[in-house]
């Protein structure tokens, strides 16, 4: 649904005290000890406004031989930041570095990998999907498909 301005309307989920403040730095901490947690990697990316390198876990995603960053939690700064810099990022897991390019998922496209996704994490991040799991209907991921940004990884 657009704003008044005409832009489309972002959905964006906060993360809460307990994953700000316990969650994300543990995980940073044991991906810094090069150990993944269900595929968990940081994903470095440089900021669009202030140029400054962040890093934001994530889960790396394999399907059918690709490699996908799904954005439960919606418009992140690490999406708009990706999609600032033409998809550049780098995954890190210890002191291994992999430099890869993102390209955005079509909306219409989206469906089977946000299933697979859910399948995988459910149980992490299931509440940032209203309610759709991975029994849901094509027809409920296309209600919800465009509020999460897939990219692939090459």
């Amino acid at each position: 649904m657009p704003t008044p301005t005409g832009e489309p309307e972002t959905h964006y989920q906060r993360p809460d005290w307990f994953t700000r403040n316990v969650l994300t730095p543990f995980l940073n901490f044991l991906m810094r000890l090069g150990i993944s947690v269900w595929g968990s990697r940081v994903l470095e990316h440089q900021g669009r406004r202030s140029g400054k390198r962040y890093r934001t876990p994530v889960n790396l995603l394999s399907v059918d031989g690709h490699e996908y960053l799904v954005a439960a939690r919606g418009e992140t700064e690490w999406v708009r930041n990706v999609r600032a810099d033409g998809g550049d990022l780098v995954l890190i897991l210890g002191r291994h570095r992999e430099t890869r390019t993102a390209v955005e998922v079509p909306v219409e496209a989206r469906t089977e990998v946000l299933r697979t996704y859910l399948r995988r994490w459910k149980f992490e991040v299931g509440m940032f999907f209203q309610g759709v799991g991975p029994d849901s209907t094509d027809a409920e991921f296309e209600a919800i498909a465009a509020r999460h940004p897939v990219f692939v990884l090459h």
